[in-house]
C-alpha cells in the first residue's frame, strides 16, 4: 500500500473500514485466490458513467454524481482481485479513476484509449488495468479497423455507429505465455437487429487474425460488453458465427445488477479447436460473476438503480487461466 491510498484509508469512516473487511471476506470465498506461477485472473466489467466523483465519503440527494469516495473503495477492493480487468464506459473525466488508482497502489498499471468523438461515443474510453507484479505488457496495443472487403453484409452507416467506440487490443504477457486481449463497449441502437452485422465484422475480423501466422500474436481473448440480449437471439450467433466460444459455465449466469438472467450484455470469449487456428496459449480452469448488491452501502437503503450509479449496473464478468496448457 502507498502513502496515498493509506491516507485516504486513514481517513475513512470506521463503518466503511468495517463493510470493506466483510467485503474483502465475501471475495474471498467467492473468487479465486491471486497465485503466482499458478494462475491468472481475467475480468471485464463495464462501470457506469466512470468520471466525475463528489468527493465526500457519502453522496447526498443534492450531489452530482453520486459516485462518493465510498463507492470508489469498494471499487477498488473488486478490481484488485483479478490480475487484469478490461474495464468499458470510462469517461473523459478521469478524477474517479484516479482516485481509484491510488487505493490499488504503485504496483498497478493501465493502458487507456483516448475519448471517443461524436454524441454516439458518448465521451467513452476503453481501459486495462494489470497488476505488474505478475503481469506484463508484451508490445502491442492496436485498435480493431475492419477492412473494406469485410464490410459486405454491413449495411450502409453501420460502422459510424459501431464503431464510435473502437474495440481496442493490447497484448500481455504473464511468465512466458503472450496473449492478447480485445476489448470492445458495442453500442445498443435503436432496435436489436441494429447490432447483428457489426457483431459479425468482429468475429470475423478476429478468426481472420487468430489464423494469420504472421500476426504478431494468435492467441485472443474477446471480452466487454456486446449488448447481446440473450444466449441463442440473433446478436449472440452473430457473435459466435466464426467460432468465438463462450465457456459453458459462464452461459447462464446474470451479468446486471438487477437479477435479469435473459441480458447476456457481458462477454468473454476465443477460438477453440477451430481450423487452421492455434489454440489459446493460457488454459481455461473456471468463471463466473461477482455480486457486490447485497455487500456495498447495504445499509444505506439504495435501490439497484440508485447502487448502479455509485458502483455499476453491470457485475464483473471473470475467468480463470492457467499457464499450464497441458
Amino acid at each position: 500500500m502507498n502513502k496515498k491510498s493509506s491516507k485516504i484509508l486513514s481517513l475513512a469512516p470506521e463503518y466503511i473500514l468495517e463493510e470493506m473487511e466483510a467485503l474483502n471476506t465475501v471475495l474471498d470465498k467467492g473468487l479465486p485466490f491471486k497465485k503466482l506461477d499458478h494462475n491468472i485472473l481475467i475480468a471485464t466489467w463495464n462501470i457506469r458513467a466512470f468520471g466525475g466523483l463528489t468527493e465526500k465519503w457519502e453522496a447526498e440527494d443534492s450531489d452530482s454524481p453520486k459516485r462518493d469516495l465510498h463507492s470508489i473503495m469498494a471499487i477498488a477492493q473488486i478490481i484488485s482481485r483479478f490480475d487484469i480487468i478490461a474495464v468499458q464506459e470510462l469517461k473523459g473525466d478521469l478524477k474517479a479513476f484516479r482516485h481509484m488508482l491510488k487505493l490499488l497502489g504503485n504496483h498497478w498499471s493501465f493502458i487507456l484509449t483516448d475519448v471517443s468523438g461524436g454524441n454516439e461515443g458518448n465521451d467513452e474510453r476503453i481501459g486495462f488495468l494489470f497488476d505488474t507484479r505478475k503481469v506484463k505488457l508484451s508490445g502491442l496495443a492496436c485498435e480493431l479497423v475492419v477492412p473494406e472487403q469485410k464490410d459486405n453484409n454491413i449495411k450502409e452507416g453501420a460502422f459510424n455507429r459501431q464503431f464510435a467506440r473502437t474495440p481496442y487490443a493490447v497484448g500481455f504477457k504473464v511468465e512466458d505465455k503472450t496473449f492478447i486481449l480485445v476489448s470492445a463497449h458495442v453500442l445498443y441502437g435503436k432496435k436489436a437487429s441494429d447490432r447483428e452485422g457489426e457483431l459479425t465484422a468482429i468475429a470475423e475480423w478476429l478468426r481472420d487474425w487468430a489464423s494469420n501466422m504472421r500476426s504478431f500474436d494468435q492467441s485472443l481473448i474477446l471480452l466487454g460488453d456486446f449488448n447481446i440480449d440473450r444466449r441463442g437471439d440473433p446478436r449472440y450467433e452473430a457473435f459466435v458465427s466464426t467460432g468465438l466460444s463462450v465457456p459453458e459455465d459462464l452461459w447462464d449466469v446474470r451479468r446486471t445488477l438487477i437479477d435479469n438472467r435473459t441480458k447476456f450484455y457481458s462477454q468473454i470469449a476465443w477460438f477453440e479447436n477451430q481450423f487452421k487456428i492455434p489454440q489459446l496459449s493460457i488454459r481455461y480452469l473456471n468463471g463466473g460473476v461477482f455480486d457486490f448488491g447485497p455487500h456495498i452501502k447495504k445499509n444505506k437503503g439504495l435501490t439497484p438503480f440508485q447502487l448502479s450509479w455509485r458502483i455499476s449496473d453491470h457485475l464483473p464478468l471473470w475467468a480463470e487461466f492457467s499457464t499450464r496448457v497441458k
